[in-house]
């Protein structure tokens, strides 16, 4: 995490709210980013229907060419979004940006190569909670463990879930 990003790891029930809310982000991020430009799908917990979260709005944005995104970082920033450009040391296939304090939410986007390993990863396992329901009681039963293990660590917290979504991922492969 950045010195920025809350180390905090604080879940919520599901909120009704959150499909709105990503509505209403990718609205936003259309009309900077260009609706040719990109597809933009909402990824995480947030976007399965019951399943508790962080309650941040994970924007998984696809597009051509990562140099379309970059020419658009000021337009971004402009919005209020925050680019995380030491993330690319570990990701470089990723271009990553946050944005906190914001109304109506905190969202992270997440800028990929459309169809690439990350970007269809992170829909499957997006899709398999979505159809599985004791897949994702699961999964909410291992993040409320790891968020009272690691209250104050959210990295520990995140490669807690690894091997979870691994094992879902290769049954789902």
């Amino acid at each position: 995490m950045s010195a920025t990003e809350p180390t905090q790891v604080q879940l919520s029930a599901y909120s009704p709210l959150w499909p709105a809310i990503f509505e209403f982000e990718r609205s936003r991020l259309l009309g900077i980013l260009g609706e040719d430009a990109a597809v933009i799908e909402h990824i995480g917990s947030t976007a399965v229907p019951g399943l508790g979260a962080k309650p941040i709005i994970d924007v998984m944005v696809g597009v051509a060419d990562l140099a379309m995104v970059e020419r658009r970082i000021a337009e971004l920033q402009a919005d209020g979004y925050r680019y995380v450009a030491e993330f690319e040391r570990a990701m470089p296939m990723r271009r990553y940006f946050v944005k906190t304090h914001a109304q109506p939410g905190h969202f992270h986007v997440h800028a990929v190569l459309l169809d690439s390993p990350f970007w269809k990863s992170h829909l499957a396992f997006r899709d398999a909670l979505r159809r599985d329901a004791k897949l994702a009681a699961d999964y909410w039963k291992l993040k409320q463990r790891l968020a009272a293990r690691y209250p104050n660590d959210r990295e520990a917290y995140t490669d807690g879930k690894s091997a979870f979504i691994r094992e879902a991922m290769n049954r789902t492969a």
